[in-house]
């Protein structure tokens, strides 16, 4: 069972940058997969960019030039950093983490991020 906790969500303007932070409970050089996905009142959860096994990296078109995701394996953290932020960027964020690279099983509780126009 890995847990993951999220942080770093807020409000804010348009134009204007945050970073989430997902701290797992465990190794995170021993996770092949680890993600970042959003969910929007009324809309399905989509993925935003996630890390595979060998360092293969993928981010969803609307958040590319825009989004980055990292990691620190010594902090057991993974970080989304989000510049150039738009009001359809308004969502809760959550982390996920699965042992295969073919996606995840476990998630975190979600941090919400609210852009204003």
């Amino acid at each position: 069972q890995v847990q993951l906790v999220e942080s770093g969500g807020g409000l804010v303007q348009a134009g204007g940058s945050l970073r989430l932070s997902c701290v797992a409970s465990e190794s995170i050089f021993r996770i092949n997969y680890m993600g970042w996905y959003r969910q929007a009142p009324g809309k399905q959860r989509e993925l935003v960019a996630r890390f595979t096994s060998g360092d293969s990296t993928y981010y969803r078109d609307s958040v590319k030039g825009r989004f980055t995701i990292s990691r620190d394996n010594a902090k057991n953290t993974v970080y989304l950093q989000m510049n150039s932020l738009k009001p359809e960027d308004t969502a809760v964020y959550i982390c996920a983490a699965g042992w295969v690279v073919a996606g995840p099983s476990y998630w975190g509780q979600g941090t919400q991020v609210t852009v204003s126009s």
